[in-house]
């Protein structure tokens, strides 16, 4: 295997207290050193050990690459005059999520991927190295399936979301849909997946049908995650960290025992803040969460209706300006907090034994991806060793 030093980076960011100063485990003037796929050494510059190829970071930051828990990347169309309605304040009677959901299902497979490796290329340029991405907009068992197949080809973390509306098949009768996901669906999804969503709010499914989808998902091998209390006050958050699910995502309307409970947990809150960005919505308040000893992740959300955007960056900024992050907490929350969100120590950060995922920014510290919002940073991106940006 070839290995790679990555000498004179000015601002490392380890996610490795014992290797560095802070949670962030900073190290100045630091190497990196990249063996195969994985980490093989990280310490200061000038005792980095010999290898196969050299880079010189000339001075610039460097961070793990960034762990992107929560996207929607299998969907054809467009909602570009939802949007611009919404903006402009006006009503807009188009189907939402069924616009979605009609566009995939009249989409080819190879459209469907075509979108799909557009995206996470673009999301790779801006330094994202992991990806959870969703099924949701077919809403059939053969539409559900392909999507998920699809996925796979491209991400280990792909997660089953027949349960993302009741599909308009099914609109007058929501419990013989709720059978089709827990039966026909789960059958042919499952082997294509790792996880299993829903979307537990009001006018998408109520805590008793989500417990039933996510048990059902259990069942057949699939890790539950919820989408939770984003619109309102609900059961999501206590469904999440009762069935032990990996992230409850949104987390925008929470009880104190909301918060309560997933501080006592390892249930990770996964905030969004492209979707209040781009609906105007309340923010989550990710201080309250962190100062409760929650673990927060910050994801894109990515998906055509409420937060079209593949910038992990531009979501760190968001986070850093709207919702009471440090850009420490929201760098740590992009990286580790996602990795742990999907329940990987082999991603977000940068130790020995990690896999080899990095970004190297244009700048001498990660607090620019904050300090300067929209700016394109990310200049040079490893993943699994191997320079691909």
């Amino acid at each position: 295997m070839t290995t790679t030093v990555i000498r004179n980076i000015g601002s490392l960011v380890t996610n490795d207290p014992a290797l560095g100063r802070g949670p962030l485990g900073l190290i100045e003037d630091a190497a990196v050193v990249l063996d195969g796929e994985e980490v093989a050494w990280v310490g200061p510059s000038a005792e980095a050990p010999a290898a196969d190829e050299a880079y010189d970071a000339q001075g610039r930051a460097a961070l793990p690459g960034f762990v992107d828990s929560h996207s929607h990347l299998l969907f054809a169309g467009d909602r570009t005059q939802e949007f611009n309605a919404r903006m402009e304040g006006r009503p807009y009677e188009a189907g939402g999520i069924r616009t979605t959901v009609a566009a995939t299902r009249a989409a080819s497979d190879e459209a469907l991927e075509a979108n799909l490796a557009r995206y996470l290329a673009e999301a790779l340029r801006q330094g994202t190295t992991t990806f959870e991405t969703k099924s949701g907009y077919g809403l059939t068992t053969e539409d559900e399936a392909r999507a998920l197949r699809i996925a796979a080809r491209h991400t280990d973390e792909v997660t089953f979301l027949g349960a993302h509306i009741v599909s308009p098949d099914h609109a007058g009768d929501p419990a013989a849909y709720v059978a089709l996901v827990t039966g026909e669906m789960l059958d042919a999804c499952a082997p294509h997946a790792r996880w299993i969503d829903v979307f537990c709010e009001k006018g998408a499914f109520d805590g008793d049908q989500a417990r039933a989808i996510l048990t059902a998902g259990k069942a057949k091998g699939l890790h539950p995650r919820v989408h939770a209390n984003q619109l309102s006050y609900g059961p999501g958050v206590q469904l999440a960290v009762e069935l032990d699910a990996a992230s409850a995502d949104h987390c925008t309307h929470l009880t104190d025992a909301d918060v309560d409970a997933l501080a006592h947990s390892d249930t990770v809150a996964t905030l969004l803040p492209g979707a209040e960005f781009s609906t105007r919505a309340e923010w989550p308040d990710a201080r309250r969460l962190l100062d409760a000893g929650a673990t927060v992740a910050l994801s894109t959300d990515c998906n055509p209706g409420s937060s079209f955007t593949s910038s992990v960056p531009f979501c760190v900024a968001l986070a850093v300006r709207d919702m009471g992050m440090t850009p420490d907490e929201a760098v740590w929350a992009a990286t580790a907090g996602g990795a742990a969100a999907l329940r990987r120590t082999d991603v977000g950060r940068l130790s020995p034994g990690a896999r080899a995922d990095l970004a190297l920014l244009d700048a001498p510290s990660h607090v620019h991806l904050a300090y300067r919002p929209g700016v394109p940073l990310v200049s040079a991106v490893w993943r699994r060793g191997a320079r691909v940006a």
